[in-house]
C-alpha cells in the first residue's frame, strides 16, 4: 500500500531525513516512535503528500505521488489520505456533523451522500447525538473523534494520524487507541501512527523507531 525508498529531506544545512526507506500493507497499523526531532512527523508530512522529499520515490495504492502536481495531486490526497493530527483542526463555526462532511463536498460528491456517509461514521464512533453540537461543546475525546470520522469519510487507502492521543486524559487515550483498530477492521484502511506512547506502539503490528533521520532497533533508539 505504502513503498518509500531513499526518502532525503534537509532544512537548510539540516538533514533531516537520510535515505529513509518505509513499506506498509493494505490494512497493516504501522507505529514510528522516537525522541523529538528524529524526523518522525517530517516523514509522516513526506508519505502524506504535504511535504515533498529532497530525493527518492513514494508510491501510495499504486500511484507515484511524487509525479503528481497541484489539482492532480490534491484530488489523491482528497479521496485517498486520510489525517488525524495532535490538534482536531475542527472549524469552529461548524457542526460536528458539518465538520465530516467537508472532504466529501471538495471531493464533490452530494451533499445529500456526504450527509449519510458523516452521519453514518459519527453513529459508529458514538456521536449520533452530537451531530450538531460545535467543536466549543465536545470534549476533546468526542473532538478527535470527529476528527477521525473527518479523515474517513472519502473511504481513503491510508490513515496517518501524528500524535492523535497527545492532548487526551489516560481513559480517553486508551478508549481512542482501541477505536484505530476496531476502525481498521471494520474500513481496512492502512494507518501508520507517529506517537511517543508506548502502550498505543505496543498495540500496532509493527513499531519502527527513529533515530537521527533514520530506522534504528529499538534498543538504538533508546541510547
Amino acid at each position: 500500500m505504502i513503498n518509500a525508498k531513499g526518502i532525503e529531506k534537509s532544512f537548510g544545512t539540516l538533514k533531516v531525513l537520510k535515505g529513509i526507506d518505509f513499506n506498509a500493507e493494505k490494512s497493516e497499523v504501522v507505529s514510528i516512535m522516537g525522541a523529538s526531532g528524529a524526523g518522525k512527523s517530517t516523514l509522516l508530512q513526506i508519505l502524506g503528500t504535504l511535504s515533498s522529499p529532497d530525493g527518492g520515490s513514494l508510491s501510495i495504492d499504486g500511484t507515484d505521488v511524487l509525479s503528481l502536481r497541484g489539482k492532480q495531486l490534491s484530488e489523491f490526497r482528497n479521496r485517498r489520505i486520510g489525517f488525524v493530527f495532535q490538534f482536531h483542526h475542527l472549524l469552529p463555526e461548524f457542526t460536528a456533523l458539518e465538520n465530516v462532511m467537508i472532504p466529501a463536498l471538495i471531493a464533490k460528491r452530494s451533499r445529500k451522500e456526504a450527509e449519510a456517509a458523516a452521519l453514518s461514521l459519527l453513529t459508529d464512533l458514538g456521536l449520533a447525538e452530537r451531530q450538531t453540537h460545535k467543536p466549543s461543546e465536545l470534549s476533546g475525546g468526542e473532538q478527535q473523534r470527529v476528527a477521525i470520522a473527518r479523515a474517513l469519510i472519502n473511504n481513503p487507502a491510508v490513515l496517518f494520524a501524528d500524535e492523535p492521543s497527545g492532548n487526551l486524559d489516560s481513559r480517553t487515550k486508551e478508549e481512542l487507541h482501541k477505536l484505530f483498530f476496531t476502525l481498521r477492521d471494520k474500513y481496512g484502511q492502512t494507518i501508520v501512527i507517529v506517537t511517543h506512547d508506548p502502550s498505543l506502539a505496543a498495540l500496532c503490528d509493527r513499531s519502527l523507531f527513529m533515530k537521527d533521520g533514520l530506522f534504528v532497533e529499538n534498543s538504538d533508539a533508546q541510547k
